[in-house]
C-alpha cells in the first residue's frame, strides 16, 4: 500500500542519514499517516481517510472537513479528496439557490 496522504498527496521524501563522520547513507522520511474517519457537516457523510498529521491538525484549524476542502485549491488535493469536493460545492450551491428562491418575493 503506497504511503500517500488521501487529502494532500504527501509522500515520502528521500535524505541522508549522517553519521559522526559525515558519512552520508540515503534514507526515506515517511509521512506520518493516521486512520481517521472524517465527518461532513454539508454533506452528512462520513469518510475513511488515511491523513498524515499535519494535514489533520490543518483540517481541525480550518473547522472541519468542509471548511478545509472549500479553502483549498484543487492543484493541492489528490483524486479522492477532489471527489469529496465537487459534491461539497454541488450541494452548498443547491442549498443556495434554494435559499435564494424562498427568500424572493414571488411575482404575481
Amino acid at each position: 500500500m503506497a504511503r500517500r496522504c488521501d487529502l494532500m498527496g504527501t509522500g515520502p521524501m528521500s535524505g541522508n542519514n549522517v553519521s559522526h563522520s559525515k558519512v552520508k547513507t540515503r534514507r526515506r522520511f515517511e509521512p506520518n499517516l493516521c486512520n481517521v474517519t472524517l465527518t461532513s457537516d454539508t454533506l452528512g457523510q462520513k469518510f475513511k481517510l488515511r491523513v498524515t498529521a499535519a494535514s489533520l491538525r490543518t483540517v481541525d484549524f480550518k473547522g472541519g472537513l468542509d471548511g478545509f476542502l472549500l479553502g483549498t485549491k484543487n492543484a493541492k488535493l489528490t483524486d479522492k479528496s477532489r471527489k469529496i469536493k465537487r459534491a461539497l460545492v454541488k450541494k452548498v450551491a443547491e442549498s443556495e439557490t434554494e435559499a435564494a428562491s424562498e427568500t424572493a418575493p414571488e411575482a404575481a
